[in-house]
């Protein structure tokens, strides 16, 4: 699925490229390393899908803090930070978080599980956003 997802996503960039680009270009900006390691910014996002309740972006954002590094620690206590927010669900949803960062820990990501922002983790040129 996630074959005709990334079609979906390619042909609806091409008939929407000035939206699609600034938003390719604002999550590239937005989860660089600054003052702020990118990794907290990736884990904070993590805690925001985890109040939203967006599994897919969980996933993407829990597989992307662990490109960028984060310690277990690090991750429990975002999780604890997005459960507070939440309160008993926000406990099944950071387990869903710890869920995934374990699977990735002990098998590598699932390249079967998509992500709803997955498309932000490629690195594309100006000149193919806006193709």
């Amino acid at each position: 699925m996630t074959g005709l997802r990334d079609t979906l996503f390619a042909e609806f960039r091409r008939l929407s490229p000035k939206v699609t680009g600034w938003l390719l270009r604002m999550r590239q900006e937005a989860y660089r390393d600054g003052v702020v390691p990118a990794k907290f910014k990736l884990l904070t996002a993590m805690a925001i899908s985890i109040a939203i309740r967006c599994e897919p972006c969980i996933r993407a954002y829990v597989r992307m803090a662990i490109d960028k590094g984060i310690a277990q620690q690090e991750l429990v206590e975002f999780l604890e930070v997005a459960m507070t927010m939440q309160g008993c669900p926000g406990e099944e949803w950071a387990l869903k978080a710890y869920t995934v960062y374990k699977e990735c820990l002990d098998h590598g990501p699932n390249p079967n599980t998509s992500g709803c922002c997955d498309h932000q983790t490629k690195t594309q040129t100006d000149e193919e956003v806006t193709q």
